[in-house]
């Protein structure tokens, strides 16, 4: 099973604790340049420059792709990353809140990540049933010891 470069690109992103990650699929937009987007923020210039070296590090390591253009490391405010068919945009958080990237390609489909852990399926066990089990537990033990 082929992994996807965005998907890669997003969790690069938040292995190093990127905000608002964000991937607009622009295949459908006419005039995109690009097919994908993935856009994130951080609070400072050192987060930025981690959080791209990350994505660089990581598409290289799983994707085996290789950046074709870079824009932006010179201060760390906005850094774009080139792919071709994908461009990657980190922005320190002001620069992203005057941008508003996003509200230009609206027309976009947009897949938010998160690092939150992914819900599982509630429990069979019920509550009562499951402190009786503690209390029996209990009691044999007392007993036994």
């Amino acid at each position: 099973m082929r992994i996807s470069p965005v998907k890669v690109i997003a969790e690069a992103m938040l292995e190093k604790k990127a905000q608002g990650v964000t991937a607009l699929d622009l295949r459908a937009v006419g005039t995109a340049i690009t097919d994908h987007f993935v856009v994130c923020n951080a609070d400072s210039t050192t987060a930025v420059a981690a959080i791209t070296d990350n994505v660089i590090t990581r598409m290289e390591e799983k994707c085996a792709r290789k950046v074709l253009r870079m824009q932006g490391l010179e201060n760390d405010f906005w850094i774009i990353l080139d792919y071709g068919d994908i461009v990657v945009h980190v922005f320190l958080t002001e620069y992203r809140d005057f941008y508003r990237l996003e509200d230009l390609w609206a027309d976009a489909k947009k897949k938010v990540y998160t690092d939150a852990p992914e819900e599982t399926a509630p429990s069979k066990v019920k509550s009562k049933a499951a402190a009786k089990v503690r209390a029996s537990v209990k009691k044999t033990t007392k007993i036994d010891g």
